[in-house]
């Protein structure tokens, strides 16, 4: 199997093949990501689809920290889902004018399932709000992710002396709140 590094090289003289396995391999990855960023599953779809556009328009500049590409796909979907979320709060009184679409019933157990994981997700990013952003990207990093904290570090641009503090104080603050809203939900 071809590692990242090699395909990566390849993306760069411009072999979309190449890079269209990139996005094979890691865009679940990145799905999953702009995901628990967004909390919307439609968000998390077009986010994706910017990561990619952006990592390919940036292919020049990037070299590949150890055999992966995923931790700069995952720092080009920090500021992609960064961006966005300005977005959603100056477009907000705009949008709050425009009314909502009607109500559609729920016909299959795949939307079910969506619409527990957006409320599962919510409950976790009301705590993660509370904290702040630094503090919010490095959790994200390292759990969500699964990044080690090495992996966090070149994705956030940070130290690791800092990830790693940061780190301390966000589970600090998070050990009880969302296990127990998680549990009064699940009642």
């Amino acid at each position: 199997m071809t590692d990242d590094r090699q395909l990566w090289a390849r993306s760069v003289d411009g072999d979309t093949t190449a890079f269209g396995t990139l996005f094979e391999r890691h865009a679940d990855a990145v799905f999953g990501y702009c995901l628990r960023r967004t909390g919307s599953w439609l968000a998390a779809e077009d986010l994706v689809s910017v990561v990619f556009l952006e990592a390919w328009r940036r292919r020049d500049a990037m070299v590949p920290y150890g055999a992966s590409v995923l931790p700069w796909l995952y720092g080009i979907a920090l500021g992609v889902s960064r961006n966005h979320h300005r977005s959603l709060r100056r477009h907000r009184a705009a949008l709050d004018r425009v009314p909502p679409p009607e109500p559609s019933a729920d016909h299959a157990d795949v939307v079910a399932e969506r619409v527990d994981a957006e409320r599962r997700v919510a409950a976790v990013q009301r705590h993660l709000a509370r904290l702040p952003r630094r503090d919010r990207e490095v959790v994200e990093a390292c759990v969500w992710l699964g990044q080690t904290q090495a992996e966090a570090a070149v994705m956030l641009g940070i130290p690791l002396g800092t990830v790693k503090s940061r780190l301390a104080r966000a589970h600090r603050h998070l050990r009880t709140g969302v296990l127990a809203d998680l549990a009064m939900e699940d009642r």
